[in-house]
């Protein structure tokens, strides 16, 4: 397609076909160009989409060049390498932008406008063409077709006949014209665009070449330094290598992991390592967690990363001992004030060096905060389902101030009962004396504490009725006689902790000698000498060569609120040193009883007036009882096997029964008839009382002679609130056991109520005495 095709409408028939021959290869020409022209621009057009996938991806490999640069802040070679290598490299994505951009310019939009523009007209061109054509032999039939005798028809097809001829010789120069032009101007076209096409990757790898010709010295110099880096990492790895095969060659049969403490660590870090923990749920599974000591704290974390968890908050308000009655090995147990975690080391040395660190970070907190940081109690928050919840949290506050004011006015309990220190805050309720912190812990050493929480009101009641003036009248009666020296607040903790264990664990200050029977208070006057009637009552029998019973003492937190104290099954406050005989422990929820043995007659007196003093509601008496001996699960053959805990009920004193139960009291042991407290309680209506067995674990399904539960009881008695407590105890249980929280105190509900009751029987047992069964006012 070269040449140029002419047309005058002169030319002989001969020429005419061979400018139609011409004009027929021009046609063809023209369509196989559009048809290359087409494909050329679908190729560029896919070109560029590729084009621009690939700048995508090139830009998100650069982002992945920076991300791994600045992890790499701390090594300035890799950082600053991996930097000017993203920088160079998002130059040239720039620059193939560029390029695709210019090539949509000069290929796609260019040769598409001549495909869509010039052909396009020549095929308008052709179209007009071939319909005048048509028409020119339409006209020519028509004549040819004309009779020779009908002038007029003739005349018209003659005049038709010229006026197509006209016509088609105008259209036919239009049409050649559009093929000249369009011959003429496809080259122009197509190499301008191509041309433009070039340039612009001349452009770009001229860019290329100055971009990496100022990078060239840079990499050459990194070149030199990473041959240095081969060089010192193989030299490294020969070293490794040494000392890898001189620790195999090394025996570790006879090594053990060595771990040491350290109190004055600079991280504040006194031990960490790995440690079994039990978990506290109904199938006690062990989980592996690092553990530390730092900041006088006890703590673990899952991970590394996890914040910590703390086990002890205070490690002055804590004890370790080894603990070698469960299964495994290696084991130790961590005792606070609110629960007891057991821990277990990879090794008996492991254990020992933690035993160690834990009671050398106790006794450096003590050297360094003494009594300045004591943990403050937080305000049990109330719940939305008791009653009076709005507004009462300012007047609660108020109360617990006074309550502790109150305490503090008991004479001698301004000062530490043991050492003397003045302000105490700290409180053993089942003896009823306020502590410093550092006795405290001394005591929780000497006795396995239970768990607090928000005391009871009686609580506070009962530490009245003591006090450390009273306590100390009974526990250092001897000390003047004996030339005993009392350790002051100043004095070393081994010394108080050695005056504290005779005091208490051993008893030897109480006086010894016949045992005080007046009810003006206790060593006031002695009781006349063991009759018939002593030898008629018996308790537990002691073990040859077992201790005397030591009323357990949990200590309880205050401050200016008021005192928590433990509020659970006191009878796990047993000292490991005392001997568990003088504590008539049932098993809980269950029916067993132990038959009485005969005891001496010194027992027989000491269990008979702590008897008496239980119904009386005499507190000083009921604990010079049990300081000289007394069980406290003493049982009275001759009155229907009554224990003192009965006959407190019997006297209807809340108090007294919170007192014997902090000392061990057996809330299920019962007498001859079958009937526990929980039975006696029910039976007299004594509300308060029932609430107070029940949240101790009393066993409401245990049945009397005659069948009856105290369920039972309370419904043919028509005593509402009582039943209430009992099926509302009854459902709890049901479901605890259903949904297997066994263990566990039941939901809020639950526990607003009972604690609604407690505080109902303290501060307004007048509101409670709504039912008076018969012959309550005497046992």
């Amino acid at each position: 397609m070269g040449s140029t095709v002419t047309f005058d409408g002169s030319a002989l028939p001969t020429s005419i076909i061979s400018v139609l021959a011409a004009l027929e290869e021009v046609e063809g020409d023209v369509t196989e160009l559009e048809l290359k022209l087409e494909k050329l621009v679908k190729l560029c057009i896919a070109m560029i989409d590729t084009g621009k996938a690939f700048c995508v991806a090139n830009r998100q490999f650069m982002h992945g060049i920076r991300d791994l640069a600045h992890y790499s802040s701390r090594d300035a070679l890799v950082e600053t390498s991996l930097t000017k290598f993203s920088d160079s490299l998002q130059e040239m994505v720039d620059c193939h932008m560029i390029l695709f951009d210019q090539t949509q310019r000069s290929i796609k939009t260019q040769l598409q406008t001549f495909v869509k523009e010039d052909i396009r007209k020549l095929k308008d061109a052709k179209k007009q063409f071939e319909k005048v054509s048509e028409e020119k032999e339409t006209a020519l039939a028509k004549n040819a077709q004309v009779p020779r005798n009908k002038q007029h028809e003739v005349e018209e097809a003659t005049h038709i006949l010229t006026a197509t001829r006209k016509c088609f010789r105008h259209i036919a120069l239009d049409y050649v014209l559009q093929i000249n032009v369009l011959q003429s101007k496809r080259r122009s076209e197509i190499l301008k665009s191509m041309l433009s096409f070039m340039y612009a990757h001349l452009a770009f790898f001229h860019q290329g070449y100055d971009l990496f010709s100022e990078l060239g010295p840079y990499m050459k110099d990194l070149g030199g330094q990473l041959d240095g880096l081969a060089v010192d990492a193989a030299r490294e790895k020969r070293e490794m290598e040494q000392k890898h095969s001189t620790i195999q060659q090394k025996d570790f049969s006879s090594d053990e992991t060595k771990l040491e403490y350290n109190v004055d660590a600079a991280n504040g870090i006194v031990m960490e390592g790995y440690l079994f923990k039990r978990a506290s749920n109904a199938f006690k599974t062990w989980n592996r967690r690092w553990f530390s000591i730092q900041n006088n704290q006890l703590v673990y974390q899952k991970k590394f990363k996890d914040s910590p968890t703390v086990v002890v908050e205070d490690l002055r308000l804590c004890t370790v001992k080894p603990c070698e009655d469960i299964e495994r090995r290696f084991c130790f147990e961590v005792v606070s004030p609110t629960k007891s975690c057991i821990l277990q080391a990879d090794s008996e040395k492991l254990r020992q060096a933690w035993i160690q660190a834990v009671q050398a970070s106790i006794a450096t907190a003590y050297r360094e905060k003494g009594d300045e940081s004591e943990v403050e109690r937080k305000p049990a928050p109330s719940s939305a389902g008791s009653p009076d919840f709005g507004g009462e949290c300012r007047e609660k506050a108020l109360k617990g101030e006074s309550s502790f004011q109150r305490v503090q006015g008991i004479a001698g309990n301004a000062v530490c009962c043991d050492c003397g220190l003045a302000d105490p805050r700290w409180a053993s309720i089942n003896l009823g004396i306020t502590l410093c912190i550092e006795c405290s812990g001394i005591h929780r050493n000497l006795v396995r504490p239970g768990s607090f929480g928000n005391p009871p009101p009686f609580a506070l009641q009962l530490m009245c009725e003591l006090g450390n003036d009273v306590i100390n009248r009974i526990y250092e009666a001897r000390n003047e006689k004996m030339g005993v020296k009392k350790p002051q607040s100043g004095s070393q903790r081994q010394e108080k902790e050695a005056y504290i264990r005779a005091k208490y664990v051993e008893r030897r200050f109480v006086e010894r000698g016949p045992f005080p029977s007046s009810s003006e208070g206790p060593g006031v006057k002695a009781p006349p000498p063991p009759g018939q009637e002593a030898k008629r009552h018996s308790g537990p029998e002691k073990p040859p060569g077992a201790p005397d019973a030591l009323p357990a003492s949990p200590q309880v937190r205050s401050n200016d609120s008021g005192f928590q104290h433990s509020a659970e099954d006191s009878r796990e406050h047993l000292a490991s040193t005392v001997s568990a005989s003088t504590l008539y422990e049932g098993e809980a929820g269950g029916e067993k009883q132990e038959a009485a043995a005969p005891v001496d007659s010194r027992g027989s007196v000491t269990g008979l007036q702590l008897y008496r003093a239980s119904y009386e509601k005499k507190l000083p008496r009921m604990a010079e009882a049990l300081a000289h001996g007394a069980a406290v699960n003493w049982v009275n053959m001759e009155e229907n096997r009554s224990t003192p805990l009965i006959q407190a009920v019997r006297g209807g004193s809340l108090v007294s029964c919170e007192f014997l139960l902090q000392n061990g009291a057996n809330v299920n042991l019962r007498d001859a008839q079958g009937r526990g407290p929980l039975h006696h309680a029910t039976v007299l209506g004594h509300t308060g009382q029932v609430c107070l067995f029940l949240k101790r674990g009393a066993n409401q399904h245990a049945t009397d002679e005659e069948g009856k539960d105290p369920l039972s009881v309370a419904v043919e008695a028509a005593n509402a609130d009582i039943v209430t407590l009992l099926r509302l105890a009854r459902m709890n249980e049901e479901m605890r056991e259903s949904e297997g929280l066994y263990g566990q105190p039941g939901d809020e509900t639950y526990q607003d109520i009972f604690r609604d009751f407690s505080q109902m029987a303290s501060n307004h047992p007048e509101k409670l005495k709504r039912f008076q069964p018969p012959g309550a006012q005497k046992p």
